[in-house]
């Protein structure tokens, strides 16, 4: 669903120690800025609602074993957007969130 709609995450994978170094971004990264001794960096600010969501997945332990928890939250209003339980952490978790917090923003206007 992510990529088909051209969402991508600022996050990669970190590399295995292996020498190689990570090759060229293959997508436009929308939070880099570069600071002023030439470093990428990311800033996190949204000027308007639904400008720019991040996302996360948490384990909690209970009395009844691992439960995890996928969240989306609006950069501008600071506000949890979306949401998604499960007993496993699976993909479907993170779709389930996200398709959670583009029913609760309504029509969301997507800049890709």
């Amino acid at each position: 669903m992510c990529s088909d709609n051209g969402w991508w995450s600022a996050f990669g994978k970190k590399r295995g120690k292996n020498g190689k170094e990570p090759g060229p971004p293959v997508h436009e990264d929308r939070c880099a800025i570069t600071d002023k001794h030439g470093r990428t960096r990311h800033a996190f600010t949204a000027t308007a609602p639904n400008e720019l969501w991040v996302g996360d997945i948490t384990e909690h332990w209970t009395g009844e074993g691992k439960l995890y928890l996928c969240a989306f939250k609006d950069v501008y209003s600071n506000r949890i957007v979306g949401y998604s339980i499960d007993s496993r952490m699976k993909s479907r978790i993170a779709v389930t969130a996200l398709n959670n917090a583009v029913a609760r923003r309504g029509n969301v206007a997507l800049r890709l």
